[in-house]
């Protein structure tokens, strides 16, 4: 996962450039003197940090890895190829998030491909260093668990929900999640989302022809407006009865 790794084209998408910077410590022991270039969640020293530019593959699938990243700044989404060959969306990965702890301590390989959503940062861990303190620390163990199993009970609560609902409330339950998750930043409002027709549509799933229609209806009724690569919420009590199923035929 250390950006260079991938069992797929490398090459950046769109017009996405290439960036990256290592930082390396001085010591791979396990230390806890609180100083200002470790990350605060974990107690040991980070291995490397790390910038990729919207649109750039982080890690594929099928790769087998020995660290973890977290991401610092922007979000990262992960992906997996549907039957059809259309891909899906399978999660936002946003600020403070994790990618790829469970495979490090399963020592399994990365299930989904990971992108940069946005221009982004990660700092990335050693894998040995998150076994050891989860075999000798407990409660550190309970956190990491916890925070994985809360992001797959989420992800199955969605689709459960997605299951029996239409388009529109689908397309505005994930315009008011991804805003939530825009919100987690203190610097942004949430009220403009940077996605793509294409990555709208693969989060969801459905075809592009069919978001851009109901996309068409929202801004029609001015829930939202945007450019293209850009969505922005005007009225999100609107969008939020949409959500609920208000107003659909």
């Amino acid at each position: 996962m250390d950006g260079a790794i991938s069992t797929r084209d490398n090459r950046p998408r769109g017009n996405a450039a290439r960036t990256s910077e290592a930082v390396t410590c001085g010591s791979a022991g396990i230390v806890y003197d609180g100083r200002a270039d470790l990350d605060h969640e974990f107690p040991f020293c980070r291995s490397s940090v790390r910038k990729f530019r919207r649109g750039e593959i982080i890690a594929g699938a099928g790769v087998v890895l020995d660290m973890f990243a977290r991401v610092q700044r922007g979000m990262v989404s992960a992906s997996t190829p549907l039957a059809d060959g259309r891909e899906f969306i399978v999660e936002i990965v946003p600020k403070g998030g994790l990618i790829g702890e469970l495979e490090v301590l399963r020592k399994q390989s990365l299930s989904l491909e990971y992108r940069a959503s946005s221009d982004c940062e990660l700092h990335y861990f050693d894998g040995r260093l998150l076994r050891d303190l989860c075999a000798n620390d407990p409660q550190f163990q309970v956190k990491i668990l916890s925070k994985a199993l809360a992001r797959v009970s989420e992800l199955e609560l969605r689709i459960i929900s997605n299951a029996g609902s239409s388009l529109r409330q689908r397309l505005a339950r994930t315009l008011l999640r991804l805003s939530a998750l825009y919100r987690m930043d203190a610097q942004n409002s949430g009220d403009e989302l940077i996605i793509s027709q294409h990555e709208l549509a693969a989060t969801l799933p459905a075809s592009r022809e069919k978001v851009n229609q109901c996309l068409r209806r929202l801004r029609e009724s001015k829930v939202v407006d945007g450019t293209q690569g850009k969505i922005r919420i005007l009225n999100r009590k609107a969008l939020e009865a949409y959500a609920e199923g208000a107003g659909l035929a």
